[in-house]
């Protein structure tokens, strides 16, 4: 029998070509038994018309609800996500129908990992501030804009998931003491990586960079809210490359109003696009990326030959590498 996949229409840039390029689909095109196409709507979320039209669905940001999978001519058996992040699904609602939900973790390990710390480095070295001075004539002003260093800083990580354990890595050859705030990890895989364990308490109290790249769900939604932000050092950075949620946006405005925090670097905002009237968008001291600042030729490569080989493995009656545990 015939396993027909489909393609959200996100996926494909203004040019027709798949914003991954075409190599990642010769998995499909190679394997026996499957069609795919690109879903023909542009959709905002799966609707049940479409969930009746598919086995296997590749999704990128479209949200996929429980009025997606609820009607009993549902065709979908596995939902592929184009991406680590699955808070746009409900997982609950695909176990109940027993679909299978899988992710891209592996894939963006290294390329968010890179986002982090670009983020970082901007913000240190004051990057769009003397961007502004030089292009504005004021180049005798640079001295008042003195960048940070890093082997005298600490640097915080909350979430020692994957992408965390990457920032770790790559981190470690800068010299400055990290910090990592993970309950779920024990300490001996945070100190094999050259972190200390610490209480967000104390990661924030102490840390000059606080990375947010932990999982967004009902427990670190708004995990960083006013209180916290209270808890860093009044020059200290918040950068964020998880999920905007994970942060109170309200609060985090707030505390850069008044100068409670020094700056952000922000790829992820609560409500995405952000709205042109954010005060966020136009704070001197906050760098804004369209989250999209890992994107590049080689993660979404990655990420396209991860995700759609998950399809093909499934349709072949294979364990997917990436499924996601139902919670």
């Amino acid at each position: 029998m015939t396993f027909r996949i489909g393609l959200t229409r996100d996926l494909i840039k203004a040019d027709g070509e798949p914003s991954f390029g075409r190599a990642p689909l010769q998995c499909l095109n190679s394997a026996p038994g499957i069609t795919w196409e690109i879903i023909p709507e542009d959709l905002s979320e799966i609707t049940p018309e479409i969930a009746a039209r598919y086995d296997g669905l590749y999704v990128n940001t479209p949200r996929v609800t429980r009025a997606s999978v609820a009607r009993s001519d549902c065709q979908v058996k596995i939902v592929a996500r184009h991406g680590v992040g699955y808070d746009s699904v409900d997982t609950a609602a695909l176990a109940e129908r027993r679909i299978v939900l899988t992710n891209t973790p592996v894939a963006v390990r290294r390329p968010v990992a890179v986002a982090a710390l670009t983020l970082i480095f901007a913000l240190a070295g004051r990057l769009f501030t003397k961007d502004r001075l030089t292009r504005s004539g004021r180049w005798h002003e640079r001295t008042s804009h003195m960048g940070l260093g890093l082997t005298t800083r600490t640097l915080g990580i909350i979430g020692a998931g994957g992408i965390g354990r990457e920032i770790l890595s790559l981190a470690a050859p800068f010299g400055w003491t990290m910090l990592v705030h993970d309950p779920f990890v024990s300490p001996e895989v945070i100190g094999s990586l050259g972190g200390h364990p610490a209480s967000l308490d104390e990661l924030l109290k102490r840390s000059d960079f606080v990375v947010a790249c932990c999982i967004l769900n009902d427990h670190t939604r708004h995990l960083m809210n006013a209180t916290r932000f209270a808890q860093m050092k009044r020059e200290a950075f918040f950068i964020n490359v998880a999920r905007g949620p994970v942060a109170d946006e309200q609060a985090l405005i707030e505390a850069l109003r008044v100068g409670r925090i020094a700056g952000a670097g922000l790829d992820v905002f609560e409500q995405e696009p952000v709205a042109p009237d954010n005060p966020l968008l136009s704070m001197d001291q906050v760098v804004v990326t369209p989250h999209s600042l890992c994107w590049t030729d080689e993660c979404f490569d990655a990420i396209a030959r991860e995700g759609l080989g998950c399809l093909v493995d499934f349709a072949a009656g294979r364990t997917p590498r990436s499924v996601v545990k139902a919670r």
